[in-house]
């Protein structure tokens, strides 16, 4: 089996084996996890393992080639280790999984079997179920280059290549008012236009939704106040006096990037090709149709 070293290999052949399962999840806010369905705790690489937080494996499919190895991961519910809180705010979505088999009488001898991240995520009567998914599952993600007028980037990102913690572009304070944990408000904003947070990010900086984000969906002054509305709801609670971050927003459009952001070489769309009405423009004897501008 690939990446099985010579110790583990005589470990295995030798008829008579001491081996558990232990797992390694790592959040994507760097919190890690270790779980083994060993009767006593394990530890090596810096991670402690526990053996009472309920977790087991079905059995792993690996398989040559490009196809996608899969497994699942169940396990009960545990304050001290995943909670029906981190599930429900989306703290593991996405976290990266190790899962190794190793000889509990000398853990030094052990296996990585299994390197992936959590997929799907299901609660059902204080247990969980976790889809587990292989680095090959990457590969089935749609990739290229799209072409169309608005940019394709997100802003600050490697493509965009702006700063946002440029002075004007973010601000930090305090949640004045929280309603249905989607519609923020507060008093004002100084020094920030109606609208300019709108398609921008709210991040959460402290308290128990600490570590989240949401998009924004509408910026607007009203009732003499400022009111900032996320497309969805946070996933976990935000109150009065939690700290929060405000990124501008950006529409994507050539105006935007060139006028808000200054930011037009790294302008990632076509705002040239031509539209619908181009390509259904037929030769007209009252007009002619030299091929030259429109406009």
């Amino acid at each position: 089996m690939a990446g099985m070293d010579a110790a583990f290999r005589a470990h295995v052949e030798s008829g008579l084996t001491t081996l558990a399962r232990c797992w390694a999840l790592t959040r994507r806010d760097g919190v890690t996890f270790g779980f083994t369905d060993h009767d006593c705790g394990l530890a090596f690489e810096g991670i402690d393992f526990k053996a009472d937080t309920g977790l087991s494996a079905r059995a792993l499919q690996q398989s040559t080639g490009l196809s996608v190895d899969n497994t699942e991961a169940l396990g009960a519910l545990s304050d001290a280790a995943v909670t029906e809180a981190d599930i429900e705010a989306g703290r593991f979505d996405n976290a990266e999984l190790r899962a190794w088999l190793v000889n509990w009488a000398d853990p030094e001898v052990r296996w990585l079997q299994f390197r992936g991240t959590i997929g799907e995520m299901r609660r059902t009567g204080g247990a969980f179920t976790a889809e587990l998914r292989g680095l090959t599952a990457a590969l089935n993600r749609p990739l290229g280059r799209v072409y169309q007028k608005p940019c394709t980037a997100v802003l600050g990102d490697r493509a965009c290549r702006f700063d946002t913690g440029q002075p004007g572009y973010a601000t930090e304070r305090e949640v004045a008012e929280v309603e249905e944990a989607r519609f923020f408000r507060w008093p004002d904003l100084d020094g920030f236009d109606a609208d300019w947070f709108t398609r921008g990010r709210l991040e959460v900086l402290s308290g128990a939704a600490q570590g989240l984000w949401a998009a924004i969906k509408r910026d607007v002054a009203r009732d003499g106040g400022r009111v900032i509305e996320t497309w969805e709801p946070m996933r976990a609670p935000v109150v009065a006096g939690d700290r929060v971050r405000l990124v501008a927003g950006c529409d994507k459009r050539f105006e935007t990037c060139r006028l808000k952001f200054n930011n037009l070489l790294n302008f990632q769309g076509f705002p040239d090709i031509p539209g619908e009405d181009w390509v259904m423009a037929v030769p007209k004897s009252t007009r002619p149709n030299t091929g030259g501008s429109r406009r």
